[in-house]
């Protein structure tokens, strides 16, 4: 695939544009922080499975921000600047995509694909977690409202084919990220750190403001009430 046709970041004129807002950098950087300790702690077990449940709340509470800020975030952190259509996303990997769709400001087509399913598995990881039982030591805090056989079906998914599907897809997230630096010289990286992107002047901004934050605020504050009312189940 040639690069250059899908790469709307390219040209001598390019300016710092704000792609990635305050809040959806913080967000990833978190999520991706408390599913390594996630992941580590559940490795461990003993104690740290103490840690593995209030890491798994905090999963909850960011999914539930994200899901929000999907919709209310900046421009670029909505949902809607990266739903795709099928032929899209087939024009973008033959790099057929045309200039004015923008598909490399944001989240790119196969970008986007990586996202919602890293999204939707840690969900319906967090889901399982929330019924399970070890069967030793460790229940999850909303096992009463389901039977028996439901919460050791979700076990089972939640200690083996979720586990190996979530490692497989933060490899490839990983792999993906390697491969854009190293064959299409292209930094991921940077820009959801410091939040712009080098692109031509007539590319929009993601609104970053104090205002925004504050939105941002709310909508991780009825996560975090969801996570608690959660954590308060299991008594």
């Amino acid at each position: 695939m040639d690069a250059t046709h899908n790469d709307v970041t390219a040209g001598p004129h390019s300016v710092p544009v704000r792609v990635w807002d305050w809040p959806t950098r913080l967000f990833h950087w978190a999520l991706a922080l408390c599913v390594v300790g996630a992941v580590v702690s559940a490795k461990v077990g003993g104690n740290a499975m103490e840690w593995h449940f209030r890491l798994g709340l905090a999963v909850l509470a960011l999914l539930v921000f994200r899901l929000i800020w999907g919709v209310v975030g900046g421009r670029w952190s909505r949902f809607a600047s990266f739903l795709y259509a099928p032929s899209t996303l087939l024009r973008y990997v033959r790099g057929q995509a045309r200039p004015q769709e923008m598909l490399d400001v944001g989240h790119s087509p196969t970008g986007a694909l990586s996202v919602f399913a890293l999204l939707g598995l840690l969900a319906v990881q967090v889901a399982t977690g929330l019924v399970a039982d070890d069967e030793i030591a460790n229940t999850g805090p909303l096992i009463r409202f389901v039977e028996s056989a439901t919460s050791l079906a979700a076990t089972s998914w939640h200690k083996s084919w979720g586990q190996w599907l979530l490692l497989g897809l933060v490899g490839l997230h990983v792999l993906a990220i390697v491969v854009y630096r190293l064959v299409h010289r292209r930094d991921l990286v940077t820009p959801m750190l410091v939040g712009d992107k080098p692109l031509p002047p007539e590319v929009p901004a993601s609104a970053d403001h104090a205002g925004r934050w504050g939105l941002a605020l709310v909508a991780l504050s009825l996560g975090v009430a969801l996570a608690l009312w959660v954590r308060a189940q299991g008594g």
